[in-house]
């Protein structure tokens, strides 16, 4: 059971690139990633950082490479997780030829950091060699001196100029394996970048609000930004970028995407923000039933509302439904049809089994 979309988004057409076993670009499903915050030479923490976040349901993480011994540690990092990896190198150039032969699916860099050509030239055949992307990352906050002399200060076509004139570097060198992003930590300046880019390019856009800030603030920011890209057919990847705890970055982003029904993955809950009316404690409910229900990866569609105001109408376009009554008896609703009277003391555990059951049906058909 949902809604059928209002909208259809008609996305972008991008080339199609391979990151490991994940595809990015044309009308692969958008990937979520985040990026870890440990050191990345504490292997055992950073792999076991990698595995929360994958099970939150990231496609791809980020692993910064600062230096050789982290780089040279991504190789015993890679052998035990399951999820691509991408190296976040940003000046020495030797860190991405150790990346790439570490077994980094990516590398994000911006070439013209990197210094010379002929290091550029070793860079990208590493790359090559090792069947590696790479992911030209223009942030406003690190532009090349001679553009912000030009612009006098970060603006779209600043951070376009840049990303092209990366590109390019890659290009002439006949490596065409690569996606882009334009980000800063303003809204509308990242909007407009890269409504500006998505015009001059076709390679895979990857989207993101950099330091966007804290867990709400960054989640706001990141939402309105990244959101009103994705609307526009506009994105190939995403990240949100928190001052928290990477699991929530994945968490926000998955969000975001299944709002837009660009992507169905675990319990969607549909649920009213309670008043004097609800039956239940809904925010309680609503909050022990994310947490029971955490596990399920299956798309399946779930609305808890505390009165009979609202309560059938939702239900009605849910696989689940409970809906708030008077001294305790709340109704069950499945697939949108009335099943029986819960009593509250028994709710959470009847719903978490009625979605693992509906849960099961699905998977089996």
């Amino acid at each position: 059971m949902s809604i059928r979309p209002f909208r259809d988004i008609k996305r972008r057409k991008t080339k199609i690139i391979s990151l490991g076993n994940v595809k990015v670009g044309g009308e692969n499903p958008i990937s979520v990633q985040s990026m870890t915050n440990t050191l990345t030479t504490d292997v055992k923490g950073t792999i076991k950082q990698i595995n929360e976040i994958q099970n939150e349901g990231a496609d791809l993480v980020r692993v910064s490479c600062p230096d050789e011994a982290s780089s040279k540690a991504l190789k015993e990092i890679v052998r035990n997780v399951d999820v691509p990896i991408i190296a976040d190198i940003h000046f020495h150039y030797k860190r991405a030829i150790e990346a790439a032969e570490s077994g980094a699916s990516c590398l994000r860099i911006n070439p013209g950091n990197i210094g010379d050509k002929k290091k550029i030239k070793e860079v990208i055949a590493a790359a090559k060699d090792y069947n590696c992307s790479i992911r030209v990352g223009v942030n406003a906050g690190s532009l090349e001196k001679d553009i912000l002399e030009k612009f006098k200060e970060p603006c779209p076509e600043a951070l376009v100029e840049s990303a092209i004139r990366n590109i390019k570097i890659l290009e002439d060198e006949d490596f065409f394996n690569l996606k882009v992003s334009v980000k800063s930590s303003d809204v509308f300046l990242t909007i407009q970048a890269y409504r500006q880019l998505s015009k001059a390019i076709d390679y895979p856009l990857h989207l993101g609000i950099t330091e966007a800030g804290s867990y709400v603030s960054g989640s706001i920011k990141s939402s309105i930004g990244i959101g009103t890209l994705l609307l526009e057919g506009i994105g190939d990847t995403i990240r949100i970028s928190l001052s928290d705890d990477p699991v929530q970055e994945v968490k926000i982003g998955n969000e975001i995407l299944k709002s837009l029904n660009l992507r169905n993955r675990g319990v969607k809950i549909i649920s009213c923000p309670s008043c004097a009316r609800q039956g239940f404690e809904v925010i309680e409910t609503v909050k022990l039933l994310e947490e029971k229900l955490s596990h399920i990866k299956t798309p399946i569609t779930l609305s808890v509302i505390g009165c009979v105001v609202n309560g059938p109408g939702e239900a009605a376009f849910t696989d689940v439904g409970i809906t708030g009554g008077r001294n305790g008896n709340n109704m069950l609703y499945l697939s949108g049809m009335q099943k029986e009277k819960v009593l509250t003391k028994d709710m959470i555990n009847r719903v978490v089994s009625e979605v693992e059951k509906k849960v099961s049906e699905i998977e089996n058909n």
